[in-house]
């Protein structure tokens, strides 16, 4: 039985997660900051809902990407060297989770970013934990990504594209972003063919969560990100 939680029930053991469900670990609860930076830290995310109700899951094993592994490919590398885009950060997280939401995904119906989900993502980004990459190409959002960020940890939720390569002209900003902050790990949830061309890999959930304990801890580092100053030389 997949637990259900009350408003104020702790999350069950990671271990208890059903691998016949996605890694599916419970029901229910709440959607406040203070739930989700608290899953996020034990390597749990909630991903959409049902009848209102939040679903929270942990897989195993875990997409990652480190940043130091990014795979810029020549062809993405031409694409930034032509300085045909103008990349923000937390410019318009609003309109970067309703694009994410509006984006059509092969094999899925609908979309996961319920208005619940977003209201509570717009919330942590006005907390300083939520952050968002945005593209622009004549004036118009072309493509973004938004996730949290905990320590020296980012936990990527979800990216778009509007014209070829927007999503990861926004990816490869955010990995110098990181870099350049000392992030050593992205965690990418499930395991798509786009993440590993990217550079993405799996590796157990015991592991991912091990590496969690250390970039999570001390002391948060909420607030707005800017990209002055980011080595944009490609």
């Amino acid at each position: 039985m997949i637990p259900f939680l009350r408003p104020f029930d702790p999350l069950p053991p990671v271990a208890s997660a059903r691998a016949d469900m996605g890694g599916l670990l419970a029901v229910g609860g709440d959607l406040s900051a203070e739930r989700i930076i608290d899953a996020y830290r034990q390597g749990v995310f909630p991903w959409g809902t049902v009848e209102q109700q939040p679903l929270w899951y942990s897989p195993d094993p875990r997409m990652v990407l480190f940043p130091d592994e990014f795979r810029l490919s020549a062809s993405l590398r031409k694409t930034l060297r032509s300085r045909r885009h103008e990349v923000r950060f937390d410019s318009d997280f609003p309109a970067v989770i309703e694009a994410c939401a509006a984006m059509p995904r092969p094999g899925q119906d609908g979309t996961w970013i319920t208005p619940d989900m977003m209201d509570a993502y717009i919330r942590l980004h006005q907390l300083g934990w939520a952050h968002s990459v945005e593209v622009y190409a004549e004036g118009d959002l072309t493509g973004g990504l938004y996730g949290i960020a905990i320590g020296r940890m980012f936990y990527g939720e979800s990216m778009f594209s509007r014209r070829s390569d927007a999503s990861k002209i926004a990816f490869a900003h955010l990995v110098r972003y990181l870099l350049a902050h000392d992030f050593t790990m992205i965690d990418c949830q499930m395991r798509t063919e786009h993440l590993v061309s990217l550079g993405g890999r799996e590796i157990p959930r015991d592991d991912f969560i091990d590496r969690l304990r250390q970039l999570t801890r001390g002391e948060p580092r909420p607030g707005r990100w800017t990209a002055d100053g980011l080595d944009t030389n490609w």
